[in-house]
């Protein structure tokens, strides 16, 4: 079954261009040693243009974090609905949570190396953000088990926290122009869930 692509990228529009510039700024200084007046030149807007938007380099993270868990959690919801095949939907699924980091890598990297930079109250909006996407391989791993795609005495738990470290971490060293592509790290990640969790008899 053909995976649905995800909308063509269109031109950004002034708040996607702060975001962007934003994240690609955070990523290459860090949250703390990035300015919102560094981040208004590179927008090529007047400093307090881009204080009206967002008062707060926080806020401003915030609503970067936002953008990366709706992003996250779109692809894999719609990977799951690509097929009914179970076993599929598991690496359709997997291949989407690859696939979301590299759609716009700044802002996942932000969403997964700079929440410490928040206060209390942005961080518990965060965490319950990234909470609800856990929720949600969760579900689907509970599924795969009750199915008999993956053993039964597999830890779903253990399996999901090992699961998101090693692919999120993909982040940091993937390469478009490198040896690997998205598609053979895919594999990789399968052939590996192959031969650990997943029930002989049902792989594909």
């Amino acid at each position: 079954m053909v995976h649905k692509q995800a909308p063509p990228v269109r031109k950004l529009d002034d708040q996607g261009k702060i975001l962007s510039n934003a994240a690609r700024l955070f990523r290459e200084k860090g949250f703390e040693k990035t300015s919102l007046k560094e981040i208004a030149e590179a927008c090529n807007m007047l400093p307090g243009s881009l204080y009206y938007r967002y008062s707060t380099k926080e806020t401003l993270l915030v609503e970067l974090m936002r953008r990366g868990v709706g992003l996250v959690t779109a692809e894999v919801e719609m990977a799951y609905a690509d097929s009914d095949d179970p076993v599929q939907q598991l690496r359709f699924c997997i291949n989407a949570h690859l696939r979301a980091l590299l759609v716009d890598p700044d802002t996942v990297y932000a969403l997964l190396f700079e929440w410490r930079s928040l206060g209390p109250e942005a961080r518990e909006e965060i965490v319950a953000l990234r909470d609800q996407y856990e929720s949600l391989w969760a579900e689907i791993l509970a599924v795969m088990i009750e199915k008999g795609v993956i053993k039964k005495n597999v830890d779903s738990r253990l399996l999901r926290l090992i699961g998101f470290g090693a692919l999120n971490w993909v982040a940091t060293w993937f390469d478009p122009n490198g040896d690997h592509s998205l598609e053979a790290i895919g594999d990789f990640v399968w052939q590996i869930a192959i031969g650990g969790v997943i029930t002989k008899g049902v792989q594909s």
